[in-house]
């Protein structure tokens, strides 16, 4: 299966830049989910790979070959690309049965029967529809038919699979389970995917990698895990992760080699930093960022006392939303436990995961451990 690239790709509507100016290597065999708020031009730069949108400015490579570049005025079309597409529409015929849904386009690339035959099996037992090829597609439930329509999509073994919001339409249950499905024949196939979302947990859970976007610019490009612990700017921080990470405002107090004085709304804390990816000084103004998980409530009260405003448990973790002096916090406690509104908890940070971020650009400046300071 073969790598795409994109560079410096860009697609403008009007006055609008949907896309602009992307550089982006899906490496052989990635899952890359494109992930981002409604009209962040997600969408959009799936269509440009697949053909179904022309780029204004840019170069598209599948598999080493250009498949469009504004340059040298090229420009395939989708069905010379080799690429599978899945849409949230499953689009099955409705007066064909199943089995006739996923052999339709190899009819049409001239398959002979045996083959399609051999093939129609295959994809069958693959996404375990062995049993509802002679179904017609109002018999079957929607987890079923998305099932047909991979099966539909990979029949015909294209190099790149696109799937634009394809488990949209599925309920909550069986969301998960597809995801699960489609993550395990990931691996059985060994394709090279590119799915749209704008489902974070869904991103994180099927990717190899993420590519975030905000406005049709790049956020960050890296790993599920790399995206959640090392955010590159406080949209990314704060996109992904439910609940949101928490951010507190506050301003520099001192700088001393790996450690910084931070002065919050009433609350004095100590950075003390594992990375730094940017310069600090005294009076700079700059914003905490701490995951809800990364903060610790204890039953015994002492200096650092909050007050526990709401609780909403929900039998593996409870979300706590707790308030220090001016600052609320949101907290995640895990297992089967509850807080009484109005109580008093001893708050601390128990890990070396909180960031700091620049309130000027919004990028990252580093990460480290916290503690209150008197």
């Amino acid at each position: 299966m073969p790598e795409i690239i994109l560079k410096n790709l860009t697609k403008t509507f009007g006055s609008v830049k949907a896309v602009d100016n992307l550089d982006l290597t899906i490496e052989d065999r990635d899952f890359v989910t494109l992930l981002g708020p409604s009209g962040c031009g997600k969408t959009t730069t799936l269509r440009m790979i697949s053909g179904l949108e022309t780029p204004t400015v840019g170069e598209i490579i599948i598999g080493g070959r250009v498949v469009f570049s504004s340059e040298k005025q090229i420009n395939l079309s989708p069905d010379k690309r080799d690429v599978g597409l899945l849409f949230q529409n499953y689009a099955l015929w409705p007066h064909m049965t199943v089995y006739q849904n996923i052999s339709f386009g190899l009819e049409n690339m001239k398959w002979s029967k045996e083959e399609i035959r051999k093939r129609v099996k295959e994809m069958g037992d693959l996404v375990k529809i062995s049993d509802l090829l002679d179904r017609y597609p109002s018999e079957l439930s929607g987890g079923q038919q998305q099932r047909v329509a991979i099966a539909r999509t990979l029949a015909p073994n294209p190099k790149v699979l696109l799937m634009d919001e394809p488990l949209s339409n599925l309920d909550a249950k069986l969301r998960m389970e597809m995801r699960a499905e489609l993550k395990r024949l990931h691996r059985e196939i060994e394709s090279t995917v590119v799915y749209v979302t704008h489902d974070q947990l869904e991103a994180m859970t099927l990717a190899t990698k993420v590519c975030l976007l905000e406005e049709g610019v790049l956020q960050q490009y890296a790993p599920p895990l790399v995206i959640y612990d090392q955010p590159s700017n406080i949209f990314v921080g704060d996109f992904i992760g439910n609940p949101s990470m928490n951010f507190v405002d506050a301003r520099v107090n001192e700088v001393d080699g790996d450690k910084a004085t931070l002065e919050a709304s009433e609350i004095t804390l100590e950075m003390d930093f594992r990375s730094r990816e940017g310069e600090l000084k005294s009076g700079d103004e700059v914003i905490i960022g701490l995951r809800p998980e990364d903060i610790a409530l204890n039953p015994e009260s002492g200096a650092n006392t909050c007050t526990i405003y709401s609780t909403l448990p929900s039998g593996m973790e409870t979300v706590v939303r707790a308030k220090i002096r001016n600052t609320m916090f949101s907290i995640v406690a895990f297992g089967r436990v509850d807080f009484d509104v109005d109580s008093k908890m001893e708050i601390s940070f128990p890990s070396r995961n909180y960031l700091l971020f620049d309130k000027a650009t919004k990028k990252k400046l580093g990460a480290g451990s916290l503690k209150f300071r008197d």
